[in-house]
């Protein structure tokens, strides 16, 4: 039996996994840290040693109980969360902390465009998205603000290239990895060929920052005795590249073409299907490079997916908070009780998940309706997963329409995929069999078959590999009144509410521009 070490580096904590080459994980270490700090309100950062130093510890704490496991190691891999952005200088030290996703810090605004690119996206109705995006980049911040460490940059790395340089010595990254505010050319999955393309200067990149990109489930180096020493990884293994964390996750519960499409639900909420072809879901938003060579996945987010879960605990949720330390559970195990006894539909209370609005939706905001003297907690926290679940449907609907496909079945993985209560939801509200993995862990999963695809095919690797612990069917009765609240309500409120939003933010000035 051979074994692969997976590293998945999330946002509060980082795992490191052994799986066999069936698919079983035979061990985990984790380690939790702070997600982030804020030197000013809307600021997330964390200095990079902590990733790093998780890494060597819950390396080292994996082999200690597994010894004899680790000589048959064959490669490692790591996946990590998204658009985390690591500043280098020349002798590959970090300059600051690094900025993460969570980050709502924008840079002053300018127009980097020139007179026909201005034309250009005005045409298309993308000028406003374009220089939205160019005051969410991170560089174009440093650069304005902190000219001092500007001056010092020799490399700008999202965090995946970052532990991929610490690992091999080489300025290196999977180009399924390449997901964030930076000038890749998702169609061609490459950096632009032309110094001249616009994406340079929206993105405020120069080339020679940026890292030479490789295929996924490739092999780039092997660990040397130094690193080995430092990490504990056994020495002399291949070091495999991969993917993203919601990559891998797509890979890991086996959805690996267009039949099927894959929910995550966490702290963003996703819906992603693989493709070979190359279609955008939402017009001039690119679907990101998949994991599976030469493919795409296609997606819609919901940036404050199951994070609502979250807010609604910190806000609401004090009583079942002391009733889970009671227990010894987590305060969503206590909860979900919640959802046993609410009918579908929460007795008319529905929500809009735009805590945070997406690019299409610029003004939206997140709103509840249909309240009535019946409501109670519960039914607020049924109301948040069906809103979730809504608008990932309408997500599953635009892929369908923009792909030409037909989604036949959904699997599920994040933290809202360990109840079986939700995914039975989940069923019913999307009226598709719902496919729940075996582990939990499907991003490291991902990750590991990557290591095992460098000498295999993939599509034998992922029938080897991904298994499923329980098939959730539609319940008829169920269905019927998800259908009438989906067409003749959910799918309403964001066009009938669209000029209250543009009027609160002209009142309010929030969000700001």
């Amino acid at each position: 039996m051979n074994y692969a070490i997976s590293i998945d580096c999330g946002t509060q904590s980082l795992r490191t996994l052994l799986f066999d080459e069936n698919g079983q994980l035979h061990d985990m270490e984790k380690i939790t840290y702070t997600p982030y700090f804020s030197k000013m309100p809307g600021w997330a950062e964390q200095h990079v040693d902590v990733y790093w130093n998780a890494l060597c510890k819950s390396v080292k704490n994996l082999k200690e109980r597994n010894k004899e496991k680790f000589r048959k190691v064959l490669g490692v891999s790591i996946t990590t969360q998204r658009d985390t952005v690591v500043f280098l200088d020349k002798d590959g030290n970090p300059l600051r902390p690094a900025i993460i996703w969570l980050d709502q810090r924008k840079a002053p605004p300018k127009n980097p465009l020139n007179f026909f690119e201005n034309i250009a996206f005005s045409i298309i109705r993308m000028k406003e998205t374009a220089l939205r995006i160019y005051r969410k980049s991170r560089p174009n911040w440093v650069r304005e603000m902190e000219p001092e460490i500007w001056g010092k940059i020799s490399k700008i790395l999202l965090l995946s290239s970052y532990f991929l340089y610490k690992l091999t010595g080489k300025f290196i990254d999977s180009k399924a990895s390449q997901i964030g505010h930076i000038p890749f050319d998702y169609k061609r999955q490459s950096w632009p060929k032309s110094d001249k393309h616009w994406r340079w200067r929206l993105f405020g990149f120069r080339r020679d920052f940026l890292p030479e990109l490789v295929e996924p489930c490739t092999a780039v180096g092997k660990i040397t005795k130094k690193v080995a020493n430092e990490t504990g990884l056994p020495e002399g293994i291949d070091i495999i590249t991969s993917g993203s964390d919601k990559g891998c996750e797509t890979l890991g519960t086996g959805c690996i073409n267009t039949d099927c499409a894959s929910l995550s639900f966490g702290t963003t909420a996703t819906i992603q299907v693989t493709s070979q072809k190359y279609f955008e879901p939402i017009s001039f938003i690119p679907p990101y490079p998949a994991v599976v060579p030469n493919s795409y996945n296609p997606e819609i987010e919901i940036f404050r997916g199951y994070w609502l879960v979250k807010w609604f605990i910190k806000e609401f949720g004090e009583k079942e908070i002391k009733l889970a330390e009671k227990l010894n559970v987590a305060p969503e195990i206590v909860l979900n009780g919640f959802l046993d006894n609410i009918p579908p539909g929460s007795h008319g209370l529905v929500l809009h998940p735009m805590w945070t609005p997406g690019l299409d939706m610029p003004n939206a905001k997140g709103a509840i309706i249909g309240f009535g003297d019946v409501h109670t907690k519960g039914h607020v926290y049924r109301a948040i997963i069906e809103g979730i679940n809504y608008a990932l449907r309408d997500g599953m609907e635009r892929i369908e329409k923009k792909g030409k496909i037909k989604i036949k079945k959904l699997t599920v993985s994040g933290g809202g995929a360990q109840s079986n209560r939700i995914c039975q939801i989940t069923a019913n509200m999307f009226n598709l069999p719902v496919y729940k993995p075996l582990t939990h862990e499907t991003s490291g999963l991902g990750a590991a078959i990557c290591v095992f695809a460098a000498y295999s095919d993939i599509k034998t690797v992922v029938k080897n590999m991904v298994h499923y612990s329980k098939v959730f069917y539609p319940q008829k009765e169920e269905v019927e009144i998800y259908e009438k609240l989906y067409k003749k309500v959910y799918k309403k409120i964001y066009s009938s509410l669209k000029n209250i939003y543009e009027d609160i933010k002209k009142i309010t000035n929030y969000p700001e521009d």
